[in-house]
């Protein structure tokens, strides 16, 4: 295909939590009763504030890829949003519509969920392709979205081995960055892990069954017959992506499937960890970032089956807007040595939360709905008679000199650059990881918030400090198991240069 027939990967996101729970301190803490896992502490791994998962990675890493001066013009043009993983916050309420909604990208996307696989990731980006092959030229995109916070048994390997991160990838024809070249799948019931429905743990298998008759029977067949299909030789490929815990792996799967070692991609094990259904799509990200034209990179996605795709970069990467990236937001780090409170940020340690924690606040599902765009997409209004901005939209223009009633068109307010007018670190309020920081946050457009801080440490907020509005989770209500997302304000460490990194 060429031109406007051409099907790939129109742009690129990722998104990695800035905190890195090192591997060390979780040995320190459970080598007395699994002496083994010392073998495994070197590195760290990213693990998501006790406000974050994989719904918020996941907007993130969609912000990413769309960023900041597209969704400033309002709306994109995205006619899907599908959202894969295996750790979704509602198991019976659509997470790509919220996904979708806190993006605004309107009523009319057509949204979906993938999940129950750990190759729902690339699952879903062939589903992504396949479509977009098979339907008609017309204008429009989609955005596909993997994300992946996986619970972990204190004192286990995987508790070790795991991280969690996101990728975001939008799919269309015409001017893409990376042509798809084509795929393969194979569907077969091995089965290295599982999760039963009512399990908050995974069940792992023995490694080397998982190994040399998973890995090393299966994933050569699925290379074999996807470079078959695309007409490519082996030695053709430039990037190798095959994500594994089990050391050795990818590199002997290359071998087997006739790839160059030096074609190998590094699996991000020492500065990240494994992803779960987000982790050949995190790594794809990562190559794209520093990939040159006319690379052939294939990936391949494992998990009761496995998944190959073949893409080829064009040249169009390189006049790709800079954007975070993998790189960006591993540089965007925090080391976090207590382990204590990584077991506590994801309810793996039972405490005493105070009687100040008591509260409960059930969710208004009707007021939710009426005001869904202020609450998760973050719009507030903009006066038609004065061009006043505001949070909230209401029926009056906050400007004394103005006061026009119904004067007000939605607004969207999350990309807007903000400064810090005011702040309090208070050890009072109940707060998962105190102290709770919270301020009033002037827009520069215009508009205020008394916002909530996040992913800040004492002393780290200061009067006239940069920040950015990030989705999180606002609260949740353990009673009737429904999360409550809103938007806070966070360090602005997302200035970026001109390679498209961190700046």
């Amino acid at each position: 295909m060429s031109g406007s027939d051409t099907v790939g990967l129109k742009a690129y996101g990722a998104y990695v939590p800035r905190l890195r729970l090192s591997r060390k301190a979780i040995a320190e803490a459970n080598a007395w009763f699994n002496p083994a896992i010392k073998g495994l502490a070197k590195g760290e791994r990213a693990i998501c504030n006790w406000d974050e998962d994989s719904l918020t990675m996941g907007v993130e890493a969609a912000r990413d890829c769309l960023t900041p001066a597209r969704l400033d013009e309002g709306a994109p043009a995205i006619r899907a949003v599908t959202f894969a993983s295996t750790t979704l916050p509602f198991a019976d309420r659509q997470n790509a519509g919220i996904l979708a909604t806190a993006l605004n990208l309107g009523e009319s996307v057509a949204t979906m969920d993938f999940t129950a696989s750990q190759r729902a990731g690339t699952s879903g980006l062939l589903n992504a392709l396949q479509q977009e092959i098979g339907r008609n030229a017309e204008a429009g995109e989609s955005l596909f979205v993997a994300a992946d916070k996986r619970r972990t048994q204190a004192s286990g390997p995987q508790e070790l081995q795991f991280g969690d991160a996101a990728a975001a990838f939008t799919v269309g024809r015409g001017e893409v960055i990376a042509d798809y070249l084509g795929g393969h799948q194979l569907s077969t019931d091995f089965i290295d892990h599982y999760r039963g429905g009512d399990s908050r743990y995974d069940y792992n298998w023995e490694e080397r069954w998982i190994r040399d008759e998973g890995y090393f029977k299966i994933a050569p067949r699925a290379i074999a017959a996807a470079l078959a299909e695309t007409g490519l030789e082996a030695g053709a490929v430039d990037r190798f992506i095959l994500p594994a815990t089990i050391r050795g792996v990818p590199q002997k799967v290359a071998a087997l499937a006739g790839i160059r070692a030096d074609a190998v991609r590094d699996t991000l094990q020492a500065q990240l960890g494994e992803a779960g259904t987000a982790h050949p799509l995190v790594m794809l990200a990562d190559s794209l970032q520093e990939a040159r034209p006319g690379e052939t990179i294939l990936v391949v996605g494992w998990g009761q089956g496995c998944d190959v795709l073949l893409f080829r970069t064009t040249e169009a990467l390189a006049s790709l807007p800079p954007r975070q990236g993998v790189k960006g937001w591993l540089a965007r780090r925090r080391e976090e040595t207590n382990y204590n409170r990584y077991l506590s940020f994801n309810d793996l340690l039972e405490q005493d939360r105070g009687i100040r924690a008591e509260l409960d606040a059930p969710t208004a599902l009707s007021a939710l709905y009426r005001n869904r765009d202020m609450v998760l997409g973050f719009v507030g209004g903009k006066c038609r008679v004065c061009g006043t901005v505001q949070y909230p939209r209401t029926r009056a223009c906050v400007n004394p000199n103005c006061g026009a009633f119904n004067s007000q068109d939605p607004h969207p307010f999350a990309e807007i650059p903000a400064k810090v007018q005011s702040w309090t670190a208070d050890n009072l309020t109940y707060s998962p990881d105190p102290p709770a920081h919270f301020g009033m946050v002037v827009f520069d457009e215009g508009g205020r918030l008394m916002a909530d801080m996040t992913d800040v440490s004492p002393g780290e907020v200061e009067v006239g400090m940069q920040v950015r509005m990030v989705f999180r989770r606002r609260a949740v209500d353990d009673k009737r198991g429904f999360i409550k997302y809103f938007w806070k304000a966070t360090p602005d460490h997302t200035a970026r240069d001109a390679t498209g990194g961190a700046a």
